[in-house]
């Protein structure tokens, strides 16, 4: 890979990396009412998730977030799979939003004040997206 394309793709690697990298170390030591808050938003969007106890879903999802933070940071992996990873997550993420009642405004796609936490996740997408996108195409 040419310096150039390295260093174009690792700005949105390493601020994307270390942020999910942070929300996945937070999230390791959830306590019970946090793990119950996201336990029942997942399990609205994808009901499989209900089986599951809300503190193993929550370990499950902070390990999830901290192997896939670390994957951006580490340049060892390749942009295309990390890009994908991201892409598919953000992508996951998205969904909830979309399928969350009192995320939007009624009618739009556009946030709620509840929903912008979520909402802001469709920078990750783009980066997942785009990394995915220059990998496959460029040299």
């Amino acid at each position: 890979m040419r310096i150039a394309a390295f260093a174009r793709r690792q700005p949105g690697r390493i601020a994307t990396g270390a942020f999910i990298l942070n929300s996945g170390v937070g999230k390791w030591s959830a306590d019970e009412q946090t793990a119950v808050r996201l336990h029942t938003m997942a399990s609205g969007t994808y009901p499989a998730l209900a089986r599951m106890p809300p503190q193993q879903f929550v370990k499950v999802l902070a390990a999830g977030e901290i192997v896939l933070g670390t994957a951006l940071l580490a340049p060892v992996v390749p942009d295309a799979l990390a890009g994908a990873a991201l892409t598919v997550f953000s992508a996951s993420l998205l969904r909830m939003y979309l399928r969350t009642p009192g995320l939007r405004r009624e009618g739009s796609l556009r946030p709620s004040p509840q929903g912008t936490a979520l909402a802001k996740d469709v920078w990750m997408l783009a980066i997942g997206v785009g990394l995915t996108i220059d990998a496959l195409t460029g040299e």
